[in-house]
């Protein structure tokens, strides 16, 4: 009995001897939102395999609304995605992507009497569990086919050398917490 537990324990060892040698795979990726066919924001990072990382951008809008156009009405167009490499092969880096966002209605509402109201926000969720990016390309994931036509293009390449996976704060001016996830304000497109 105890000589098979001597085994096993040694061929953890020799497992774990094994996984510390395999250097972990670190991932560049670059993510950028297109809205009807125009780039709106853009999300990027360096994450290892098998980490994800979690980015929220604000866009805080307001519209001249009533019959005095006055402005009013504001709106937090917020989006957060979370981002994790899966696995790096030959035909390029499998990713899940997670994303929710806040949208607005592009067609302007009016009241009886015609004065205007502010657009009503949207919300969109959608996950992606194994998105690859080849090679040197984009890849497109659709989020909305139309009203608006929302397309996740991402594009990715392996690290080389790379020991850790802290990461970037693509387009934001603020900082990431402890776990990744980002704070302060945004610079959306």
């Amino acid at each position: 009995m105890w000589k098979t537990s001597i085994v096993a324990m040694l061929l953890g060892v020799s497992l774990l001897a094994h996984a510390q040698l395999q250097p972990a795979q670190v991932v560049q990726w670059q993510l950028q939102v297109m809205k009807d066919g125009q780039q709106i924001d853009s999300f990027d990072g360096t994450t290892t395999v098998g980490q994800a990382r979690t980015d929220t951008h604000h866009q805080v809008v307001q519209h001249d609304v009533g019959c005095k156009d006055q402005p009013a009405g504001s709106i937090d167009l917020s989006r957060t995605i979370t981002v994790s490499p899966l696995r790096v092969d030959p035909e390029g880096v499998m990713f899940s992507i997670d994303t929710q966002a806040t949208l607005e209605d592009d067609n302007a509402q009016r009241t009886d009497i015609g004065c205007k109201l502010p657009p009503q926000p949207r919300q969109i969720s959608a996950s992606h569990p194994g998105l690859v990016v080849p090679p040197d390309q984009w890849a497109s994931w659709t989020i909305v086919d139309h009203n608006p036509n929302l397309v996740y293009r991402v594009h990715a390449n392996v690290v080389n050398g790379a020991a850790d996976g802290g990461g970037t704060n693509g387009g934001m001016n603020g900082s990431t917490n402890g776990n990744g996830v980002a704070t302060g304000g945004s610079k959306p497109n």
